[in-house]
């Protein structure tokens, strides 16, 4: 599915407001000289966040980036205030890439490797690299580091500075398409600002309820893959010197805030997932296709051409609890922990991580017993994810699965054409006041028909809670 969904994991924490309180002892971070204003950074961070969407190849899987934007969620709650910018725009976007990096643009755009979450032993150590990421941001590092460029402009270094961060083959065309030959120097990111990302990301952890400890232990991780040379992250974040030490250090003077704990099982689950798809190209994979002209990102100039819904519909049970008719020319495209998806032929791409233009995914996710609080929660989950997700008209009130619901319509832009698509969002509470949700996808053009074929679905939908 083009559009993305969101986990219980996102909903948890996007419920949750900043987290008050402070440790004691903890070091006093405090962000370098910047001669440039937080619109700046927002500025330059899109404009490579508009390279990285051209020039990488997106996941593009729903479970995958929902359940990364559940950990960036908990973590941007967590930011101090003093760090805060009420223009940043925190997003969280999986790479369809081997190598083990992960990099955040100014502004607030972060990109991981799927390579990064393959390697991480848990949860907590997939937050530390999120958590150091972070601090790239909430400090400026970037337009820090661009200050010490006083030739160079703003608005002409966007190339410069992905090409920098991204590192490696991929970063290396990138750069070289830029206009400016700007050196890496003041891109790359300091031993001093790796130092900073560090400690600022240690006390993120805790005041986030993860243990600092993991961000230590990943930099372990890190240092064990790819032999000598070791992960591109690794060559692009300098060690500023006894980092493992220095960032227990700190770990040991801070205390873990609010629910502390990782999500083991979906950890997991979302390893397995990746497990089990197409291998994650390499930096020259990408580079070799980004030399030729190929799209590498998520196929955004496909033609899909599929038939018009079923007047007649099939039954499908994929659970106990659960039965789902839908038009008879749709089949079950995927299932997997709380969600299953349905769609004609030839609109389901598994080669982009399981996206797809027309058809339904149903889902359950953790709630809070009220129906609206809950149905709002989702849907800023649904804006953090899709940042062209938009409201067409005003909810309604509608049954869904033989029980009260709310039906909201949306628009969006997919990823698989390129084109506006229309997005339907209907809930239901559940007797344990959990959040089943039914989400129909189809071309704007489209939505009159589809429209109808995903309001059969919500009303023939069976639930057994």
């Amino acid at each position: 599915m083009t559009f993305k969904t969101s986990t219980h994991r996102t909903l948890l924490w996007l419920l949750l407001t900043a987290v008050a309180g402070s440790a004691w002892a903890q070091t006093k971070i405090v962000a370098p000289p910047n001669k440039y204003k937080p619109a700046d950074d927002v500025k330059l961070g899109q404009e490579a966040s508009a390279e990285v969407q051209k020039e990488l190849p997106l996941l593009n899987d729903a479970a995958v980036d929902e359940y990364v934007a559940g950990i960036g969620a908990r973590l941007v709650a967590a930011i101090a205030p003093e760090q805060r910018y009420s223009e940043f725009h925190y997003t969280f976007r999986v790479v369809n890439q081997k190598e083990i990096n992960a990099f955040a643009l100014p502004g607030g755009p972060m990109y991981l490797n799927r390579g990064m979450i393959e390697a991480a032993k848990d949860e907590g150590e997939v937050a530390g690299v999120m958590a150091h990421e972070i601090s790239h941001v909430t400090l400026r590092h970037g337009t820090a580091q661009a200050t010490k460029g006083q030739k160079f402009q703003i608005g002409a270094i966007a190339g410069q500075v992905l090409g920098a961060i991204v590192g490696g083959a991929a970063g290396s065309i990138i750069a070289n398409g830029s206009s400016f030959g700007l050196n890496a120097y003041f891109m790359k990111f300091s031993r001093e600002y790796e130092s900073q990302a560090d400690i600022n990301g240690a006390q993120i952890m805790a005041r986030a309820g993860f243990d600092p400890h993991d961000m230590a232990n990943m930099f372990k991780t890190l240092e064990s893959q790819g032999g000598s040379s070791g992960p591109e992250w690794l060559s692009d974040h300098p060690n500023p010197g006894n980092r493992y030490q220095r960032i227990n250090q700190e770990a040991a003077v801070l205390k873990v805030e609010g629910h502390s704990g990782e999500d083991t099982a979906e950890f997991g689950r979302v390893q397995a997932r990746l497990k089990g798809m197409s291998p994650a190209l390499t930096a020259e994979q990408i580079a070799r296709n980004q030399k030729t002209g190929r799209t590498t990102s998520t196929g955004s100039t496909r033609v899909v051409t599929v038939t018009p819904p079923s007047s007649t519909y099939r039954t499908y049970q994929p659970g106990n609890a659960l039965r789902v008719s839908v038009p008879s020319n749709w089949q079950q495209a995927a299932a997997g922990g709380s969600t299953v998806t349905y769609a004609p032929q030839g609109a389901y791409f598994e080669d982009n991580g399981g996206s797809f233009t027309h058809g339904v995914e149903i889902g359950i996710t953790k709630g809070t017993g009220n129906l609206q609080r809950d149905t709002d929660a989702l849907l800023k989950g649904f804006a953090q994810a899709n940042p062209d997700l938009r409201r067409q008209g005003s909810a309604k009130s509608e049954s869904v699965a033989g029980r009260t619901g709310i039906t909201v319509p949306l628009l969006n832009v997919s990823a698989i054409t390129g084109q506006e698509e229309y997005v339907s969002l209907a809930t239901a509470q559940l007797r344990d006041g959990n959040l089943l949700y039914v989400i129909g996808v189809a071309p704007r053009a489209d939505a009159g028909t589809y429209d109808a074929a995903f309001k059969q679905v919500r009303q023939k939908l069976e639930v057994r809670d």
